[in-house]
């Protein structure tokens, strides 16, 4: 079974950048990079339907969920240092509970 290739971003925008100049033919560019002609278009169509994005106002929907994630592990941290300084409140007050009793 042959392994699929994992491209990255950059080689995906060089590649498409080159069709939409138009340096060659869709077929040429993809023989040059060893790649099908059939997914250099899906990667055409994919960089075209999302230039929009580039120039949206606002945050992202990748952004806005990053700040809510950021959010979350805050909240945890915060609720993390609660439980631990009240763990530690428990054990010295136990030692103190205990002193007491063998006395």
């Amino acid at each position: 079974m042959n392994k699929r290739n994992q491209y990255t971003a950059e080689f995906k925008t060089k590649v498409v950048l080159e069709v939409l100049r138009e340096e060659g033919t869709v077929n040429e560019i993809a023989a040059q990079y060893g790649i099908s002609p059939v997914m250099l278009s899906r990667w055409k169509a994919e960089f075209l339907g999302r230039a929009a994005e580039v120039f949206k106002k606002g945050p992202s929907a990748a952004e806005k969920e990053l700040e809510s994630e950021k959010e979350r592990v805050a909240e945890l941290e915060r609720k993390v240092g609660q439980l631990t300084y009240e763990v530690d409140w428990l054990k010295k007050k136990s030692d103190e509970i205990i002193k007491r009793r063998r006395t």
